[in-house]
């Protein structure tokens, strides 16, 4: 059967993401909660945990591509293309950072509490879900940043640099472009400052659900990675170039949300058209899954739905935000926040920056406006600015809060 391979990397990436599920709903690892304990209580074990993650991976990654195992030259979404939209990695890494904060969590995080029963973060799935398609299938996106965004570009092949890997940009300032041997140590450099800070903070020390979300979660987007860009993946994409009408999203890739949002959705639309079950598709659905009978056999399930209209008009506008930054930024806190990173792509770095800051500063502002009675958005904004040092302490700013 020709197409068995394919089917084999789908069911394989369902079956990781049901692991994933489990994982992150046992250990509490969130991207947005991780920000949240650091801003609003100083404590970074989370957020180490994020960054242990992504040291795994980067691991991983350069094992298994040092040993020709995988290959990410080609993936999907383009990580180390040479086209560097710098523009986009940024904005669009703040506008899913705000969007995340209003929505209560990111998409990995959203699909975790609907397999837990929160039915608000169906809806922002839906939403997420329609603005992605419409970023990803339609001229929306052309029409709204593409004409405007993409002369900013940059294309790093005019400058004789091929793609956008940190250390592939960091050795042509000293003339070792094609070096081996500079990437192995680059890269080894990068994973062992990671670790050094991650396990001398006491925070990160303090919980092994720290340690076991972090390495969990490296490990399996190192193993999505193996699972696409390897022996299977390999033949899968065989397969796929003899088929009339091959399923969709066949390729190397890991764990990233925000597309399969838009695909999980046109899917529902066409339900009996198999081809369009993507690896995304299994992945989203596989975290449901996974989250779900976690949630089952703890007894941790709770329906929730909106309290009041405003809560409701919060999460349709974090959704919004979520599904059309991160279409824009080309992933989510997942999708380049670890999967992207673990590439060494300097523009999976941008929008990991961005989706702090984004996240931070709107915590700040929410956090000001609900001290300060009369405080106005401006007036917030510029205060939360302050508190990281990105605009200077003023008199017409609001008192710093303890």
């Amino acid at each position: 059967m020709e197409s068995a391979p394919i089917w084999y990397v789908i069911l394989s990436g369902f079956s990781l993401a049901v692991i994933l599920g489990i994982v992150v709903h046992k250990t509490n690892f969130c991207t947005m909660g991780s920000i949240s304990d650091w801003v609003n209580m100083g404590d970074k074990g989370r957020i180490y945990a994020w960054l242990l993650a992504i040291a795994v991976a980067m691991s991983g990654v350069l094992l298994l591509e040092e040993l020709g195992v995988i290959s990410l030259g080609m993936t999907m979404p383009p990580y180390r293309t040479a086209n560097f939209a710098w523009l986009r990695y940024l904005l669009g890494g703040l506008m899913f950072g705000v969007g995340m904060t209003l929505a209560g969590g990111c998409v990995n995080k959203t699909l975790i509490r609907i397999g837990g029963g929160n039915m608000k973060s169906l809806f922002v799935l839906l939403v997420g879900g329609i603005m992605a398609f419409l970023m990803t299938r339609t001229d929306f996106y052309h029409y709204a940043f593409h004409i405007w965004m993409d002369p900013l570009t940059i294309n790093l092949q005019r400058f004789g640099i091929d793609n956008q890997q940190i250390t592939t940009l960091v050795g042509s300032l000293f003339g070792v472009v094609d070096s081996g041997w500079f990437h192995i140590l680059a890269t080894a450099f990068i994973i062992l400052g990671l670790l050094f800070f991650i396990f001398r903070s006491r925070h990160f020390r303090s919980r092994f659900d720290n340690f076991l979300g972090g390495a969990g979660v490296g490990l399996l987007v190192v193993a999505g990675w193996y699972v696409t860009a390897g022996p299977l993946g390999q033949a899968a994409v065989e397969a796929a170039s003899f088929m009339d009408n091959p399923p969709q999203g066949v390729g190397a890739m890991s764990f990233t949300f925000v597309n399969p949002m838009g695909e999980t959705l046109y899917y529902l639309v066409h339900p009996l058209d198999i081809t369009l079950i993507t690896f995304g598709v299994a992945i989203l659905v596989g975290v449901i899954v996974g989250s779900f009978l976690y949630g089952l056999f703890t007894g941790n399930l709770r329906l929730e739905w909106f309290t009041s209209k405003k809560d409701f008009l919060r999460y349709l506008l974090g959704g919004f935000l979520m599904g059309t930054g991160g279409v824009l930024s080309m992933g989510c806190t997942f999708g380049q926040g670890i999967t992207g990173f673990s590439t060494l792509a300097l523009g999976s770095m941008i929008a990991f920056g961005s989706f702090i800051l984004g996240s931070a500063v709107t915590m700040k502002v929410e956090y000001y406006r609900m001290v300060y009675d009369d405080a106005g958005f401006m007036g917030a904004l510029r205060a939360a600015l302050a508190d990281f040092r990105l605009l200077p302490r003023t008199s017409g700013t609001l008192k710093p809060i303890a």
